[in-house]
């Protein structure tokens, strides 16, 4: 198994990776066009030709980045693969200069044990503010 920086050409492999999450409501739909966007400070898990993991940051500004589209085959999951693609867009951020990533999801435990928190250490939290509902199968 090798990790290695996404390219718009695992775009394809990254949309049926997600597929079966987004179909349990674990992860929000993406258009193919919006994965190749990803693709820029993402990162793939191959076993050869098959893509089994993907992961990204969206930069916002130099402030914030948010963890996007984790997503490890269920037959490679409790392995590390998932801390592995958190850890290399950790690194991205960092190499970047941002100061902070977020990280919305229902995987509370395995974020925490990536470094995430509810809090800054200077105790800033996130709220929000739901505008429309989530829609899980836009597109």
């Amino acid at each position: 198994m090798t990790v290695r920086q996404s390219t718009p050409l695992d775009a394809q492999a990254i949309h049926a990776l997600m597929r079966p999450f987004v179909s349990q409501h674990l992860l929000l739909s993406r258009t193919e066009a919006e994965i190749i966007e990803l693709t820029r400070h993402g990162f793939v898990a191959m076993v050869g030709p098959r893509c089994i993991g993907f992961s990204a940051i969206e930069v916002y500004s130099p402030k914030l980045a948010e963890l996007q589209c984790l997503a490890v085959h269920p037959e490679a999951q409790r392995l590390g693969l998932g801390r592995k693609l958190v850890g290399h867009c950790i690194e991205r951020a960092r190499t970047l200069g941002v100061m902070e990533i977020l990280a919305i999801s229902s995987s509370e435990d395995f974020l925490k044990s990536c470094g995430f928190d509810y809090s800054l250490p200077d105790q800033k939290k996130a709220l929000f503010c739901q505008l429309r509902p989530r829609n899980f199968d836009d597109h």
